[in-house]
């Protein structure tokens, strides 16, 4: 059975780790990745460009199904951050370096598969149940 990305879920947790531990979150991103938008005039040579994603220097900052996207300011300019996962090469923290960087990713189309009937005679699914 194909799983979702474990990317996002690492992204949020990482996120909020570099934060509770008083540090600065950068997002390092593949410039050349799908739908990538990041201001173009501050992309390295190597196509990647370091994003400072701390809540003081971000707003809106949504780690969604899809994409991580933000508002900030490039250049005294509020810009709109757009990043699908498949752009996001790690997260880490500007001061020690502490972090993860990810390894290359398949792009996924956006919208998932229609879910599938079982054929007639698998047995049901195991259910999992809260036990106090």
């Amino acid at each position: 059975m194909a799983m979702t990305s474990s990317r996002p879920y690492m992204i949020r947790a990482i996120y909020e780790w570099i934060v509770d531990n008083d540090c600065t979150p950068y997002l390092l991103v593949d410039a050349h990745a799908k739908n990538v938008q990041v201001p173009v005039e501050h992309v390295n040579k190597d196509g990647q460009i370091v994003l400072n994603v701390a809540p003081s220097a971000i707003r809106g900052l949504l780690v969604e199904d899809g994409a991580v996207s933000f508002n900030a300011r490039f250049g005294g300019l509020p810009t709109d951050i757009y990043v699908p996962y498949a752009g996001v090469l790690g997260i880490y923290a500007k001061e020690n370096g502490q972090g993860m960087i990810f390894e290359p990713e398949p792009e996924v189309d956006p919208e998932p598969p229609e879910p599938t009937e079982p054929p007639e005679g698998d047995k049901p699914r195991p259910s999992l149940r809260v036990v106090k």
